[in-house]
């Protein structure tokens, strides 16, 4: 349950920032979350510009809105949605603007024979409730996965990254026609990542595209790599920036969502035992 806000002031070109010898410092105090002790989706909202959404992996079906200080603003209650392992969020357009899409994708042992996600019209963020308005069903063509990073591009098209514990890191594309209630299959996509599965730093926890489409980044509990989209989504897995993120100190970093003007928020756990989430400003600029 901790949420970071990283301001990447070289963001705009993330080589350009690698290059100039970023580092990067914390600006402020960690803040408790006690709602939160098993965030892990994040997305930043379309309909209520300033307003996040996360949520826990288990327990009830309600998505909570922060403020960009890390308060909690709202806690919506999901109806026609049942808590599997939800591990991801995001928001994405739809018929009526603005939906959030969430992922119950998680999947320890791999032993699931599909995975699904909930797409909701985005509420306010003061509303109590809300209903799924589509169940979309999804299966792996080469077996179960587990699986934490869902994608969604300005477009609306919607990938999924596995974790790389039950197997490779690997990019997965849904259908561009999903309809509701039926099951489709994921395409993989490009080359496969192998990582230590005992390494941290390799295990994708989460996953965020940029606004404006034109950059994906994906996180794990000790570091946040970005890359090209117009590459990425083809299956090609270059680098364009990395960032350490270990000295935060998060207990369990999990979620990630790309911000306007180069802002950055990590989401993660607190950590076991319902220990309180945080919530942790974080400033890399060029040139320190």
């Amino acid at each position: 349950s901790v949420s970071v806000g990283l301001v990447l002031l070289g963001f705009a070109d993330p080589i350009q920032a690698q290059e100039s010898g970023t580092t990067c410092q914390p600006s402020a105090s960690v803040k408790r979350i006690p709602d939160l002790p098993e965030a892990s989706g994040l997305a930043l909202s379309k309909r209520s510009p300033g307003h996040l959404w996360t949520h826990n992996d288990s327990g009830q079906p309600i998505v909570f809105a922060l403020n960009q200080t890390g308060a909690v603003t709202g806690k919506v209650r999901i109806s026609g949605a049942k808590v599997e392992d939800w591990e991801a969020m995001a928001v994405g357009p739809c018929s009526g603007g603005s939906c959030l899409y969430i992922a119950d994708i998680g999947d320890n042992d791999a032993k699931r024979n599909r995975i699904t996600i909930y797409r909701v019209p985005e509420p306010e963020p003061t509303a109590s409730a809300a209903s799924v308005d589509g169940v979309f069903h999804l299966t792996y063509p080469d077996g179960a996965h587990d699986a934490e990073a869902l994608l969604i591009t300005p477009a609306g098209d919607m990938f999924i990254v596995t974790k790389g514990d039950t197997g490779p890191v690997a990019l997965y594309r849904a259908p561009r026609e999903l309809r509701a209630g039926s099951t489709a299959r994921l395409e993989r996509v490009g080359d496969s990542q192998v990582v230590d599965r005992n390494e941290e730093k390799g295990r994708i926890t989460d996953g965020s595209v940029s606004s404006d489409g034109q950059w994906v980044a994906l996180r794990s509990r000790a570091q946040l790599v970005f890359y090209r989209a117009d590459e990425f989504f083809k299956g090609t897995w270059r680098e364009a920036r990395r960032v350490d993120l270990a000295s935060l100190g998060e207990p369990q970093g999990e979620g990630i969502a790309l911000g306007s003007k180069q802002t950055v928020y990590l989401a993660g756990e607190g950590g076991g035992k319902k220990q309180p989430g945080t919530f942790l400003q974080f400033a890399c600029a060029p040139g320190q």
